[in-house]
């Protein structure tokens, strides 16, 4: 017979929240894992938060749920409320019962600096890291870097010479439009004589001429070879050099931290700099890196200065031809892979966030999640 739906509300019913996600729900095992972690982190929030005073929203709900906004491609912290707000799974990863009342979207922005000053996202991404290294899935000898440009929270319009006055409100009654028309042909904007109003800290930068340029912060990475686990982020304001010194950075971190000995460190052509194999190789790192072809200065019209790295590149290009060189070109794309889905999964081909700190504390969330992901699937086939 035809089904009819009941106009008569139910006064009273209970909600098996457990039952209602499945046993092989990808989630599941993402969730222990964490739950583990953010336990033994547990000191180190109980340090960042005072013993007295309103319980706020536990720090622990919130790394959660960024994790969430993360692996669920959700474009805003607001819209991710409205979801836990909804959905079910969402409510029982974050351990909120059905009849819980949700948290406002401004607990992530009261909380923020909070997680920045101890260092706390920065601590979850070292504790997973740490279980990756401890299950024999990372590499000890060899790595891989990158860096690619994460596009910045403001317009080009808002990049004003320095010195420039403030538009002022004007009448209110006059129509005036929110995005106004603006001729800049002929106008050269540079990073010396302009700043971004909306985002300070964002610079104009391009990464080649194919490309145009734009308001931008440059987020590196550096990966293991063997499963392209993530290694160490950060985050860097655009120049040429800051390729280059952002991997010197999370070499030495990475040395100072783990029980790790690099040995090789495969990168793309961006990092072909004569000063950037001698600091590798003063390190006792093997540079793999792809040389750009361009023909050898004469000896007699070189500085002294630069005769090291001048050497340097011909060792470098003396190695292309080796199988280990080889073997890095082709290890070093897991690296792409890693930027590929932090930008269309964890999107951040754009920051939602207004300074560098904020960006990073994202972006370390984002490799934590890429690795938790890539953990449980090579623990599920090993």
């Amino acid at each position: 017979m035809r089904g009819r739906k009941s106009d008569q509300p139910q006064m009273f019913f209970t909600i098996d929240v457990e039952a209602r996600i499945r046993r092989d729900h990808p989630l599941r095992s993402l969730k222990r894992t964490i739950d583990e972690i953010l336990h033994e982190l547990g000191p180190r929030f109980d340090a960042a938060y005072s013993q007295t005073g309103r319980p706020g929203v536990p720090p622990e709900r919130l790394l959660k749920a960024l994790l969430l906004m993360t692996l669920y491609s959700v474009r805003s912290e607001r819209q991710l409320v409205e979801r836990i707000d909804t959905d079910l799974l969402f409510r029982w990863f974050l351990d909120l019962s059905p009849e819980e009342q949700v948290f406002d979207a401004t607990a992530f922005t009261h909380n923020r600096p909070r997680l920045d000053a101890h260092g706390l996202t920065a601590a979850f991404f070292e504790a997973v890291l740490t279980r990756a290294i401890q299950a024999g899935l990372c590499s000890d000898e060899h790595f891989s870097v990158d860096g690619s440009l994460i596009e910045s929270y403001a317009s080009i319009k808002s990049f004003r010479p320095f010195g420039e006055p403030q538009d002022e409100g004007g009448d209110t009654n006059s129509f005036k439009p929110r995005n106004a028309s603006v001729d800049f042909h002929g106008e050269k904007k540079t990073n010396q004589t302009h700043v971004c109003r909306t985002d300070p800290e964002a610079r104009l930068y391009r990464k080649s001429s194919a490309h145009p340029s734009q308001l931008c912060y440059m987020g590196h990475a550096l990966t293991e070879n063997r499963h392209g686990l993530v290694l160490g982020v950060t985050v860097t304001q655009s120049h040429g050099l800051a390729e280059r010194q952002a991997a010197l950075a999370m070499l030495d971190h990475l040395k100072a931290g783990r029980s790790l000995s690099p040995k090789t460190l495969g990168s793309d052509k961006g990092y072909d700099s004569g000063n950037f194999f001698v600091a590798l190789e003063e390190r006792g790192i093997e540079p793999h890196c792809a040389v750009i072809r361009c023909p050898e200065p004469k000896s007699l019209s070189v500085a002294s200065y630069r005769k090291a790295g001048i050497a340097a590149r011909k060792r470098m290009k003396e190695r292309v031809l080796s199988l280990g060189y080889e073997l890095s070109q082709r290890c070093r794309k897991k690296v792409e892979e890693y930027f590929g889905w932090m930008k269309t999964i964890g999107r951040l081909d754009r920051s939602r966030w207004v300074g560098r700190w904020k960006l990073r504390q994202q972006m370390e969330l984002t490799a934590a999640a890429y690795n938790l992901v890539r953990m449980r699937k090579l623990l599920a086939t090993g």
